[in-house]
């Protein structure tokens, strides 16, 4: 019988941590532990990087976002310490990033 397990309590990251990663390193978390569906997204912004990652044996991939590849692995090393980063590559995302998470305007009714 297959147990369901809460995404939440999967997180390796707290909510106080994902605010500071945008603080101190400049990067974004997007999708923690995605699933292929979040890997493949091409509505990600196009400067998403995915992140492979091991943890006691599981592998998991992250999609963050960061000025340079160097403050995204200074980013999981901070927090995991070891050789637990395993690749860093591009993502699937097509988004320009300067317009992902924007809300477009709300229409006026024409008279």
């Amino acid at each position: 019988m297959k147990t369901i397990v809460d995404k939440d309590k999967m997180a390796e990251w707290t909510k106080e941590e994902k605010i500071q990663i945008n603080l101190n390193y400049g990067c974004e978390l997007i999708y923690e532990k995605a699933t292929i569906e979040q890997i493949k997204d091409t509505t990600s912004p196009s400067d998403a990087y995915l992140v492979y990652y091991k943890i006691d044996d599981d592998s998991y991939i992250d999609v963050c976002r960061g000025r340079k590849r160097v403050d995204i692995f200074d980013l999981y090393y901070d927090k995991y310490k070891e050789k637990k980063v395993t690749k860093i590559d591009f993502g699937y995302g097509r988004v320009n990033p300067r317009l992902w998470g924007v809300q477009g305007k709300e229409s006026k009714k024409k008279r």
